[in-house]
């Protein structure tokens, strides 16, 4: 019976092969007959993965801002896919076992191995006879979360069961069971097989534990009931219209539902004169997407906590805000934008030659751009008393202010004791498994995966790579409560999944039910809005978002070019990042609809269905 659901698998793979490879005798397959094809594999390694060894509960992995991750491959064919996806989920460092091959005993792979914390090892048929792999294992299974995948085999060696890590066991060596598999390891698959047949002495027929999926998949649309054949060129039309027309150089755009990861594609290039192509791990700067992604995530933190209130005052919690107009204004009114406060104050115009420098130093700590460093406490001394006396003009009606955002980035700064960046990262990036989101990229990513914004001729006097766009959050050195935050559409996506799901990733409770309701719904007779997140605009006319969104949809835009928003009526995230504003600011995005029309086209595909 083993054996007949092992053939299943291999025919299954092999037709879908079949299918991409008949294209040199036949017409090229379109994206839905391959994904067919692909989902009919997949379902065939699903029915015969089997998850052992888990009474630790080590599978799904969690804490992944307290873990180091490895992952070791030997002779395994597809460790590239498997590494691949481990990679969506946290940063992971791969190992080549063959690197080490002058070593009998693999000691050098161990002692490079010494401060990981869990250890995947990948292994196909033919590893399993290596004289050298038992020793390694047990090695490590006696210092880390050992956790091995296993591809291809039939039965495992009798030495194998004294191992108390975790088996992961496919029979099918190929690159689709390695995509299941790896995704069962972190949770966007679920284990829900038991063994038809014994495989050692220790894991018998009738073995194997279960999960559930706590973590986006990632998949093709037929799996979320949508063609791709209506989907995808559909997007790929959009944005070709869009890098035509110079209304960006490049983009990134990807879809989720149903806790699937359905379509994640880059377009373009970097700039225009720029042979570097777009990928899907490129960083944008969010612009006023930071203002939900970042500030608004700590503002619902602190109040699940019960540390800030929305209708206290800043007064109740800024000292130097007192005396002054802002003294009574509530903090739902700093999140719905009905303040009063007037849009932005023009900072950086007011700059004097003595207050920069191009060399940093103890009296010019604060680095705006390169060669460009601000005096020590210009923001504290010059630009918030700015701030502070700025005047209040239309309190209680809707008017969309970033001075909001720096009241309130003053606000959880008091509260929590910490700086909104690194509070942010420690409460939710880090834990969720998101590699590139923060503030400050250059100090932890390349250039070339910083997607480059304006060409700013009038201010900073260089083209913005890794330097925030915004004027006045450059001003702040890079941090700020309205703009500053970079990051990938992946890690977008799984700050929203969160959302979307009230609150939980991963098997964590990061924020309760009830405070995603109240934030991410309307709040106001005046305006559409949110506490701190934009919505679905009833005025139809607008066709804001998308003329076909539920009105239970909530999102963001971006000065810059991007965009996200959800749909809990369809389940649904939808995120789009470009850098409009490169060389120069331009409309064009905009004009031509381009974000609002690449989500009309992911709900056409998903009211036309398979």
């Amino acid at each position: 019976m083993y054996i007949k659901s092992v053939n299943r698998s291999c025919i299954a793979a092999l037709l879908w092969l079949v299918v991409i490879l008949n294209s040199a005798c036949a017409q090229v397959p379109g994206p839905h007959q391959q994904n067919q094809g692909f989902l009919a594999a997949k379902r065939s390694i699903e029915s015969s993965t089997v998850l052992l060894n888990n009474q630790d509960q080590l599978v799904p992995v969690k804490n992944l801002d307290q873990q180091k991750i490895a992952s070791v491959r030997f002779g395994f064919e597809n460790a590239s896919v498997f590494d691949s996806l481990l990679n969506k989920y946290t940063k992971i460092q791969s190992f080549n076992a063959s690197a080490y091959a002058g070593s009998r005993t693999l000691d050098g792979l161990l002692f490079d191995l010494k401060f990981y914390t869990t250890v995947i090892v990948q292994l196909n048929k033919q590893d399993l006879e290596n004289p050298a792999l038992l020793p390694f294992l047990s090695m490590l299974d006696q210092h880390k979360n050992l956790i091995v995948a296993c591809f291809g085999a039939l039965q495992l060696r009798p030495e194998f069961d004294l191992l108390k890590g975790v088996l992961l066991w496919s029979p099918v060596n190929s690159a689709v069971a390695a995509n299941y598999a790896a995704q069962m390891i972190f949770g966007g698959a679920a284990a829900t097989q038991k063994l038809s047949a014994s495989i050692s002495p220790k894991y018998r027929n009738g073995d194997g534990s279960a999960t559930t999926q706590t973590r986006l998949a990632y998949s093709v649309p037929e799996e979320a009931g949508i063609n791709a054949d209506n989907l995808n060129p559909a997007i790929d039309k959009i944005v070709a219209e869009a890098i035509n027309q110079r209304a960006t150089p490049g983009a990134v755009v990807l879809v989720a539902r149903n806790g699937k990861v359905i379509f994640n594609k880059a377009y373009g290039s970097h700039t225009y004169n720029d042979t570097l192509k777009d990928k899907i791990t490129d960083i944008f700067d969010l612009a006023s997407v930071t203002k939900v992604s970042a500030t608004t995530m700590d503002v619902m933190r602190l109040y699940d906590q019960g540390k800030l209130n929305l209708d206290s005052t800043a007064g109740s919690y800024l000292a130097s805000a007192r005396n002054t107009n802002k003294n009574d204004i509530k903090i739902r009114e700093f999140l719905t934008h009905q303040s009063g406060m007037v849009p932005d104050i023009i900072t950086w115009e007011k700059l004097k030659a003595v207050d920069r420098s191009t060399d940093s130093s103890a009296a010019f700590p604060t680095k705006v751009a390169d060669h460009f460093y601000l005096k020590k406490d210009y923001f504290k001394d010059v630009i918030w008393p700015d701030m502070l006396k700025s005047p209040l003009k239309t309190r209680g009606k809707y008017v969309y202010s970033d001075l909001s955002m720096y009241f309130m980035k003053e606000i959880v700064e008091t509260i929590s004791s910490t700086p909104l960046n690194v509070y942010v990262q420690q409460n939710f990036y880090s834990p969720l498994g998101m590699q590139t989101a923060g503030f400050l990229p250059l100090n932890r990513f390349p250039k070339d995966q910083i997607v480059p914004t304006e060409n700013d001729s009038g201010f900073r006097h260089q083209l913005l790579i890794g330097y925030v766009h915004d004027q006045g959050a450059g001003l702040l050195g890079g941090v700020s409560g309205h703009a500053g935050l970079f990051a990938s559409a992946n890690d977008l996506a799984i700050l929203y999944q969160m959302i979307l799901n009230r609150g939980t990733y991963g098997g964590v409770q990061y924020l309760k039910p009830e405070t995603v309701d109240l934030f991410t719904s309307k709040q106001s007779d005046v305006s559409r809005r949110g506490l701190g997140f934009d919505r679905w605009d009833p005025n139809r006319a607008t066709r804001y978002p998308s003329v076909l969104a539920s009105d239970q949809t909530y999102g963001h835009t971006g000065y810059t070019g991007t965009c996200f928003w959800v749909d809990p009526k369809y389940n649904l995230v939808y995120i789009f990042l470009s850098n409009r504003v490169n060389p120069k600011v331009t409309d064009k995005l905009s004009d031509l609809g381009i974000r609002r029309r690449i989500q009309d086209a992911v709900y056409e595909a998903i009211e036309k269905g398979i």
